[in-house]
């Protein structure tokens, strides 16, 4: 019997509750860095060794991070549905829980990649990357992440994604983030969506969105329910 495949968007909420700061709580802060310090083209011609060193410190905290319940719960829902997860993520938490299906908008933290070629992507062993470490191209790494400024080269895929979704659920993101929020104007018509967030984003009235105003840990448990009862 085919699955129903339902598809998720996660951001910085879901992680929150694993203990991953956000940079939107701070006033646009990360770590008390302006983020076009540390997230931007610009803030890496400008200072690489803060650039490397902020994100050697982001894979340290993570290595002390574990999924929660609403990561879980997501995997629980591979039961019943072909679920297909879109994240804005950068940690490895859906898979750590367990997920099959993960596709990282942004970037991933554990992985590095060439400054030379975007196609020679690394594992990264351990959490730290050094000034000095180079591609087999003789290039700099630098982290595998989308910044500011910057094309997000897996939107079509998810795009594509989005556009076979059954059901379409938003865990833990503002919607204000783009080009990610702009994903919800390709959900097919007269799908249902589901919107679990403590802060109800400012989105136009849908009858086909029901808002869910829980975080995640507490949110995702009432989906299930909802879907599989």
């Amino acid at each position: 019997m085919n699955k129903k495949k339902l598809v998720v968007l996660t951001g910085a909420g879901i992680s929150a509750e694993s203990g991953i700061k956000t940079f939107r709580e701070n006033n646009g802060l990360w770590e008390n860095h302006d983020v076009t310090e540390v997230a931007s083209p610009e803030g890496w011609a400008k200072d690489p060794h803060l650039v490397l060193d902020f994100y050697n410190q982001r894979r340290k905290q993570l290595l002390k991070c574990a999924p929660n319940g609403a990561h879980l719960g997501l995997v629980e829902l591979e039961k019943h549905f072909d679920v297909e997860i879109i994240t804005q993520n950068v940690d490895d938490l859906h898979e750590q829980a367990g997920s099959s299906h993960v596709l990282h908008l942004h970037g991933e933290l554990k992985k590095v990649r060439s400054t030379k070629d975007e196609s020679l992507i690394y594992e990264l062993d351990g959490w730290e990357l050094k000034w000095g470490d180079t591609c087999e191209k003789g290039a700099q790494l630098r982290p595998h992440i989308v910044w500011f400024g910057e094309a997000v080269p897996a939107m079509e895929a998810a795009i594509d994604i989005t556009e076979q979704a059954s059901i379409f659920v938003v865990v833990g993101t503002s919607l204000n983030v783009y080009p990610a929020a702009g994903l919800l104007n390709y959900v097919p018509e007269g799908v249902p969506i589901y919107i679990i967030d403590p802060n109800l984003p400012a989105y136009t009235p849908n009858p086909n969105i029901t808002f869910i105003q829980e975080n995640g840990t507490i949110g995702v448990p009432k989906l299930i329910s909802e879907l599989t009862n």
